[in-house]
C-alpha cells in the first residue's frame, strides 16, 4: 500500500509540476478543466447519482468551462492575453458566491449535519465547489506558476502539520461526528507548520503582508482555518454517502476530491483577493 502510495505521488507531482510550469496557457486551462470534470464525476457519487449521470455531469463541468472561457477569454489567459477587468467580471460572478458559500453557509452545514439529498441542491453545491476552484486555478497561475504553487503548499503543510501532530498527540477530537481523526492538537499543528512557513517566506510575499507581521499572521490562521472547513466538509458528505474515498482513479490516495478538497475552499478566497488587490 505504502509503495502504491508513493508512485502514485511521484506521477502526480510529476504531472502537475510540469502542466504548472510548462504548458502554455490555453494547456493549462485544458489540464485544469480535466480535474475539474473528474472532481464533478466524483461528486456525483456524494450525490449517490447512478453512472451515466456521473459522466453526464462531468461532461456537464467541461462545457460551463468551455463557455465560461469563451465569454470572458481575457479572465482566463486567452486570445490577446490576461485582462484583470475580464478576470474581475469572471471571478465576481464565481468568487462571491464561493465565499458566502465557505464563510456562512458551511460553518451552519457542518453544525447541523444537512444531507446532500436533494438533487438540485446538490448540484448547485457542486458547482460552487468545482467552478471557483477551477477559474482560481486558471488565474491564480497569471501571478507566477511559483506563486500559485507556494499557495497551495500553505495548504499542503497544514494538512502534513495537522497529520503528524494529530498522531503525535492528538487526544481531543475536533469532530468526532464527521471526522473521528481529526483533532484539535492536529489542526494546531497544521497552523504551526502554516505559520512558521509563512514567516520564513515573509520577504517573498508583496509589502503589504511583509511589513506588517500581524496582518500576516491573521491570513495564515485564516487561511488554515479555512482548508480545514474544506476538508471536514467532504469528509462529512463522504460519511454520509458510506464512502471512503471519493473515488480510487488516484490508487493509494483516493479520488481528486480527496486530494483538493481543502483546497475547493481556499483557493477561490486567495483568487478573490488577489483580483481585489490586483495592481
Amino acid at each position: 500500500m505504502l509503495r502504491t502510495r508513493v508512485i502514485t505521488a511521484v506521477v502526480l507531482f510529476a504531472a502537475f509540476f510540469t502542466a504548472l510550469f510548462y504548458l502554455p496557457p490555453a494547456g493549462w486551462l485544458v489540464f485544469v478543466t480535466a480535474i475539474a470534470a473528474v472532481a464533478a464525476w466524483e461528486w456525483g457519487a456524494l450525490m449517490r447519482l447512478a453512472a451515466v449521470a456521473r459522466i453526464a455531469l462531468g461532461v456537464l463541468v467541461v462545457a460551463l468551462c468551455a463557455l465560461l472561457s469563451a465569454v470572458e477569454p481575457a479572465a482566463v489567459g486567452l486570445g490577446a492575453g490576461f485582462s484583470q477587468p475580464a478576470a474581475w467580471r469572471l471571478g465576481a460572478f464565481l468568487y462571491l458566491p464561493a465565499a458566502a458559500f465557505w464563510l456562512l453557509a458551511v460553518p451552519i452545514w457542518l453544525g447541523r449535519r444537512w444531507l446532500l439529498s436533494n438533487a438540485l441542491l446538490g448540484l448547485l453545491t457542486g458547482m460552487v465547489l468545482i467552478l471557483p476552484t477551477w477559474l482560481a486555478l486558471v488565474q491564480l497561475r497569471q501571478a507566477g506558476a511559483l506563486a500559485l504553487l507556494a499557495i497551495m503548499v500553505v495548504v499542503w503543510l497544514a494538512d502534513i502539520g495537522a497529520y503528524f501532530a494529530g498522531r503525535r498527540f492528538g487526544k481531543h477530537k475536533l469532530a468526532p461526528n464527521i471526522s473521528p481523526g481529526k483533532t484539535w492538537e492536529g489542526a494546531v499543528g497544521g497552523g504551526i507548520a502554516v505559520l512558521a512557513y509563512g514567516f520564513l517566506l515573509s520577504s517573498k510575499l508583496p509589502v503589504a503582508l511583509a511589513e506588517k507581521p500581524f496582518l500576516l499572521l491573521v491570513v495564515l490562521v485564516a487561511l488554515t482555518s479555512i482548508s480545514v472547513v474544506g476538508d471536514l466538509f467532504e469528509s462529512l458528505l463522504k460519511r454520509q454517502a458510506g464512502l471512503k474515498d471519493s473515488s480510487n482513479v488516484l490508487p493509494g490516495h483516493g479520488g481528486v476530491l480527496d486530494r483538493i478538497d481543502s483546497l475547493t475552499s481556499t483557493l477561490p478566497l486567495v483568487a478573490l483577493v488577489w483580483l481585489v488587490t490586483f495592481p
